[in-house]
């Protein structure tokens, strides 16, 4: 049986899940884009080819076993993008959590269902068809569970609006000992730019008091400000917004003092070196294009 830990972003990581980018099937047509940046890449002849896709999570799982993290991968389907397990499900302390993502994506939860079987089904929920909720707008620090939500009247109108309000209420409700904070996200249908897909592309703590964040994904200036009381603005390393479409938010943490980072992240991966973090560089920039990175790519399921 797996024992579910998760309290934390960046505790040492014991147990994950990475995706996988194996038989990830065509490039898609412009119409099946799921999000602004997928779109720009297949209109400009430049989305990311899957050998080049496979060694850069090659690369990925390769610093994962180096610290001895027991690594699970999803089951091949073939033909079909299997590089996000962060969207499909996602763990809080003990408790996993399936999301009801697009419907279109339903199969990648069936090529993780191997290993969910593996932990107490009563500690495995389905939330209830109106909640949406993605692995990408849960970050949790300890006490707090902070979610990424959109708040317009247009909710239903926009493929990257992910994490809905009933999303919200249902974490309030199965964690009622928590602070559940909710945060009000910029969406972009058309500019990558200006759209921050889940809240891990515009915040993320790092460490044990730091974090990375980008103001203005943010719709709220007092959402904002929130995280910056919370951590301190001294703590907080503030990305642009071209780091932001880079996805400079979206590192992963193997422990308080490890980040896995894209090797291109020069100025983000100088400050974590300059505050005594160990930066593991990996190329990642080609997953980059379909707007999902380090955090996106991994399901973890059990932290010290």
């Amino acid at each position: 049986m797996l024992a579910l830990h998760i309290k934390n972003e960046t505790s040492r990581l014991r147990v994950v899940v990475l995706g996988s980018a194996i038989n990830n099937g065509p490039t898609p047509k412009a119409d099946e884009a799921y999000d602004p940046k997928s779109l720009e890449h297949i209109l400009a002849g430049t989305y990311p080819k899957e050998a080049d896709m496979v060694a850069e999570m090659d690369a990925f799982n390769k610093v994962l076993k180096r610290y001895n993290v027991t690594v699970f991968r999803p089951e091949m389907i073939a033909n079909y993008n299997q590089i996000f397990t962060r969207d499909i499900g996602f763990v809080i302390d003990d408790i996993f959590i399936k999301s009801n993502i697009l419907p279109d994506r339903e199969r990648e939860l069936d090529a993780i269902h191997y290993i969910i079987d593996q932990v107490d089904p009563k500690k495995v929920v389905r939330p209830p068809e109106e909640v949406h909720i993605e692995g990408g707008d849960v970050i949790l620090w300890n006490d707090y569970i902070f979610l990424g939500t959109y708040k317009g009247s247009d909710y239903k109108d926009y493929i990257t609006a992910r994490t809905n309000v009933q999303g919200v209420q249902y974490i309030k409700e199965l964690f009622p000992n928590k602070i559940v904070k909710e945060f009000d996200l910029v969406k972009s249908k058309i500019e990558a730019r200006d759209n921050a897909l889940h809240l891990d592309c515009c915040f993320q703590p790092v460490g044990n008091d730091k974090g990375i964040i980008y103001k203005s994904g943010f719709r709220e200036e007092a959402d904002y400000m929130f995280l910056v009381n919370l951590f301190g603005k001294e703590n907080l390393f503030h990305i642009t917004r071209n780091e932001m479409y880079h996805m400079n938010s979206n590192v992963f943490s193997i422990d308080t003092n490890v980040v896995v980072s894209e090797k291109n992240f020069t100025r983000l991966n100088n400050w974590l070196r300059a505050n005594d973090f160990v930066v593991e560089e990996i190329p990642y920039a080609e997953i980059a294009k379909q707007e999902g990175l380090l955090r996106c790519s991994t399901l973890p399921l059990i932290r010290d």
